[in-house]
């Protein structure tokens, strides 16, 4: 099965929901067997069709938020979810779209992922529209690398020992209890607390320059300087964030948000259409402001959002590629028509023909019941004309001493004709009743497979019965 995998910008708050259109959006094909058939850069209504599609939403348009659920499911969840996280909401959260994560978290709850819904509706009726019948929505957050949380915590050891080691040599005192690593003499290993909680390493990625599409939007320092913002999506473990900084600033916000976290941090590469040029916005000239950020494909980053089981196509956007949407029936109108009207077509020549053929049918009944009477005048009441016509002959042929075709001697005197090359003493015994004749053979002789095609040439029809081994003989005409 086909996928196409889409990455989808981030919506612009500045820009009124009557005037959202979708720019050009880099896209991945895949066939049935997980091979790149397709790359590139092109309009929604240019996107190759395939039997699945993944759209990557972008970090920034989500609020991903753990919360302790209610036993409930199906609408009665979704009426729930509102209530929920309404005290973590500026908005109404009447106007978002809420989907639940179906891998519950560590301590029993569940990850939320909130989305504007007019928003979200617009991007699944513009697929839609365009022909993509099976959609999926995934975080771009969930698309990153992970880091093990062993790893980070081993980070955060090491760089906490450092900083106690040279508290240590200026003699300044070092406050325990609140911090995350307790040091002893020196030339001793750090020891983790038992009740610190784990560390969640903190994975960001630089996905490209934002767009800008409203610049009265962005800050004057920024526009002046020429530096060029990035969109940034971080991931905490399940959890993520999404923001848009100038690309000169990306390494001190991610140091200010991480702390003392490990930050593995990303540069998204190879993105279809992101030719070299000499435009501030190049990956190229990105790349010189960003330090320390290790390359990531965006084949790589579409091939992770395969394996997201995180759906966001929930409740009323669930895919239903079943059911008609207007898009489809505007298209399948023609074609319904045409059935419609064959079908009708269909019909009426069917009951004309049967009309046709009722007249003809009572027209012969009439011819036979009348040739009967005229043959036979003493008929008192017509039933079935054929079946009296041939009784009343075959009382003529008896009357007349003529022998009948079912008659003992019509079928001995066939079956005599048939014999040849079977020897005449070679039958045992003939027994004739209910208008047809039982022919026994001596053991000792061998019918020939032929026997029953000499048969049918005097006009009998023979068959053989393998538990008696008796031959039936009828009348074949």
């Amino acid at each position: 099965m086909s996928t196409l995998i889409v990455l989808l910008p981030p919506r612009d708050p500045a820009v009124p929901s009557q005037e959202w259109q979708l720019p050009e959006l880099p896209f991945v094909l895949l066939d049935k067997t997980g091979r790149t058939q397709r790359a590139g850069r092109s309009a929604l209504a240019l996107l190759p069709r395939a039997r699945s599609a993944v759209l990557m939403i972008a970090a920034r348009d989500l609020l991903l938020m753990p919360a302790t659920l209610p036993p409930l499911r199906g609408p009665k969840l979704r009426q729930a979810l509102p209530n929920i996280v309404e005290d973590q909401l500026i908005q109404d959260p009447q106007t978002c779209h809420i989907a639940v994560d179906p891998q519950a978290l560590g301590d029993g709850r569940q990850l939320l992922a909130i989305v504007d819904r007019g928003w979200f509706r617009f991007i699944c009726e513009a697929f839609t529209a365009a022909g993509h019948r099976s959609l999926r929505a995934v975080p771009v957050t969930r698309c990153l690398p992970q880091t093990p949380v062993a790893e980070a915590a081993a980070s955060v050891v090491e760089t906490s020992a450092e900083t106690a080691e040279k508290l240590a040599e200026a003699r300044e005192p070092v406050m325990a209890g609140a911090a995350s690593v307790a040091t002893s003499l020196p030339g001793v290993a750090p020891v983790v607390a038992p009740d610190v909680p784990s560390v969640v390493p903190m994975v960001a990625a630089v996905l490209g320059a934002v767009a800008q599409t409203a610049p009265a939007m962005l800050l004057e320092g920024v526009v002046e300087s020429g530096v060029p913002r990035v969109e940034l999506a971080i991931a905490r473990g399940a959890q993520g964030e999404g923001l848009a900084a100038p690309a000169n600033a990306v390494n001190a916000t991610l140091a200010a948000l991480a702390g003392a976290v490990p930050v593995s941090l990303y540069m998204v590469t190879e993105v279809p259409g992101n030719e070299p040029s000499l435009a501030a916005t190049s990956p190229a000239r990105l790349a010189a402001h960003i330090h320390g950020a290790s390359p990531l494909p965006f084949e790589q980053l579409a091939r992770r959002a395969l394996e997201c089981r995180f759906d966001l196509c929930q409740f009323e956007f669930a895919s239903q590629p079943w059911q008609l949407d207007r898009a489809s029936l505007r298209r399948l109108r023609l074609p319904l028509v045409l059935a419609a009207g064959a079908l009708v077509v269909a019909i009426i020549g069917a009951n004309v023909q049967w009309l046709m053929l009722s007249r003809q049918r009572d027209a012969i009944n009439t011819q036979m019941t009348e040739l009967l009477l005229n043959t036979f005048p003493k008929t008192t009441a017509v039933l079935d004309a054929p079946d009296q016509m041939a009784r009343q002959l075959q009382q003529l042929r008896v009357a007349a001493g003529e022998l009948s075709q079912e008659d003992f001697l019509s079928l001995a005197d066939g079956l005599a004709r048939s014999l040849s090359p079977l020897p005449v003493n070679g039958i045992a015994a003939l027994d004739y009743h209910e208008r047809r004749l039982d022919v026994t053979f001596k053991p000792a002789i061998k019918v020939d497979p032929d026997f029953a095609k000499r048969l049918a040439r005097n006009g009998l029809n023979g068959a053989i019965d393998s538990s008696t081994g008796k031959w039936t003989i009828r009348n074949g005409q």
